[in-house]
């Protein structure tokens, strides 16, 4: 072992790295572990100019008190790698980030297939790994992909960690899979490379961003000199851009801009002009001339990469609308792109709407229900049979008010339960819920084919259709047209069940 000290002039805290243990090395770094591995060491190879050692300061001191020094600063531990302090190696000059470990969810448990023919055993879950169909399906072993309701998950961490960034008015710079660590087996996920965050008329970007992720204004403007006004660097709208791409890949699979046409017969140009200038959604609703060519895909790009049988739809109505608003109108017009609190909402709205798939053996395990047609699993074609109560929310101003319906719905399945955002519409599961918010409020099951509600914690729940309290410890069964008060208070919101008949 070589274990090297190094001092923090910031905080006067010492701290040890093994140079023999080697985390990584990328563009910008060289990451070692400490001797007990709770936190890594990650020496910039170039020399950091006055400029660039202001901004790492205020990132490790002011930015990041701001995020963790407040009420509910524990959740952010959990979605950011974000580094704690600086230091200067003694023997190179080299300027350094002390920051934490990732979990050890972050790290891959099985590698790859046959034998880990990519020696990925043991290394950090870059998201490049699951966010495509082929990378899935031809290099990682099952046992590792996850399920699709984690899928979602992982975009909704993603999504509260670059709004908490936005709220600050910082922007990242850099999302892209390479720069979001995930788990699809947990459905987490932590932002890392903190240290190029962007401050608006104070640090510019130090880096453009990741070639698929970058947004397709900053590349075609990327030949104008720097000062050039007609220039666009990476900003907040970059980063909301590269958050769409990121969601969407992560929940279907494929790349929302890599389709079939050819623009310039000089391959780098193409991809300049494909990704830039003439950037056009896959999936556009009327210029269909960027659709990917099935026999141009490779089998382990399917069937997810073939559009006809996988559109974006499938991921159901909240996300579809913001993929639309993402890459049909905000492609090119970037102040209308989706915030990062849109696609949270979104996200949130569509774990509501998921079903568990009675195919054990479907690869993705959930689905979002759809009841326009016979439902059934986009994903293995296993239909849906039986009755399933689907409850619609409602919700009203104060109680003079009529209920008025929210484009919220609720899908029902045996041991999905009821939470306090759900009964009351002043309380969004986030960040900031409280130990008691977090606690289900009663439960579903289908007993004897009658499918019931038991209510656990709610003191004012009233069968309104047949004029009863349903009392804690008590239970309604769930028929069609039934209408239920979740609570008497103004907050309250009133369910209707429908019930929707499968194959």
């Amino acid at each position: 072992m070589s274990v090297i000290n190094v001092k923090s002039e910031l905080t006067g805290k010492t701290y040890q790295f093994d140079s023999e243990k080697h985390a990584g090395t990328g563009a910008v770094k060289e990451v070692y572990f400490s001797p007990d591995r709770s936190y890594v060491v990650q020496k910039f190879i170039k020399t950091q100019d006055s400029r660039s050692l202001e901004r790492l300061k205020l990132i490790v001191g002011k930015y990041r008190e701001s995020i963790f020094n407040q009420a509910g600063g524990d959740y952010w531990e959990t979605v950011f790698c974000w580094p704690t302090d600086i230091v200067t190696i003694p023997s190179t000059g080299q300027v350094a980030l002390i920051a934490p470990t990732y979990g050890k969810e972050f790290f891959f448990q099985y590698g790859s297939q046959n034998n880990d023919m990519l020696g990925i055993k043991g290394r950090d879950k870059e998201g490049k790994w699951f966010a495509s169909a082929h990378h899935q399906q031809r290099f990682i072993d099952k046992r590792e992909r996850g399920e699709w309701r984690n899928y979602l998950g992982m975009c909704i961490k993603m999504s509260r960690a670059v709004k908490r960034l936005h709220a600050a008015g910082l922007a990242h710079s850099d999302l892209s899979y390479r720069n979001v660590l995930v788990d699809p087996l947990s459905g987490s996920a932590a932002v890392i490379d903190i240290d190029g965050l962007v401050v608006p008329q104070k640090f510019p970007p130090d880096v453009v961003g990741t070639p698929g992720f970058i947004a397709p204004e900053v590349l075609k403007t990327l030949s104008l000199p720097i000062t050039d006004k007609g220039r666009f660097l990476p900003c907040i709208e970059t980063d909301r851009h590269a958050l769409a791409v990121l969601i969407y890949m992560y929940v279907l699979y494929r790349h929302p801009l890599q389709g079939g046409k050819i623009h310039d017969p000089e391959p780098g140009r193409d991809e300049e002009l494909h990704m830039g200038e003439r950037a056009l959604f896959i999936e556009h609703p009327t210029d269909k001339s960027n659709r990917p060519v099935v026999g141009n895909l490779r089998p382990t790009d399917l069937p997810y990469a073939d559009i006809r049988k996988m559109p974006s739809c499938i991921a159901g109505p909240y996300l579809n609308e913001l993929f639309h608003k993402s890459f049909v109108d905000g492609l090119h017009q970037p102040h209308l792109r989706p915030s990062a609190n849109d696609w949270e909402t979104a996200l949130v709205k569509t774990v509501d709407l998921i079903q568990p798939c009675s195919n054990s053996d479907c690869a993705q395990k959930w689905y979002v229900f759809d009841n326009s047609t016979k439902p059934a699993c986009p994903f293995c074609g296993t239909k849906y049979k039986g009755l399933l109560p689907v409850l619609n929310l409602y919700f009203r101003r104060k109680q003079s008010d009529p209920f008025r319906p929210e484009n919220h719905r609720l899908m029902v399945y045996t041991d999905q339960y009821l939470y306090p955002w759900h009964v009351h519409r002043h309380i969004a599961p986030n960040e900031r819920l409280t130990p008691d918010q977090k606690k289900p409020v009663g439960y579903f099951v289908l007993h004897n084919g009658q499918w019931w509600f038991v209510n656990q914690l709610l003191t004012t729940l009233k069968d309104v259709t047949n004029k009863k309290v349903i009392p804690p410890g008590g239970k309604v069964e769930l028929v069609d047209g039934l209408q239920l008060l979740l609570s008497s208070e103004d907050t309250g919101r009133l369910v209707q069940v429908q019930m929707v008949k499968g194959a």
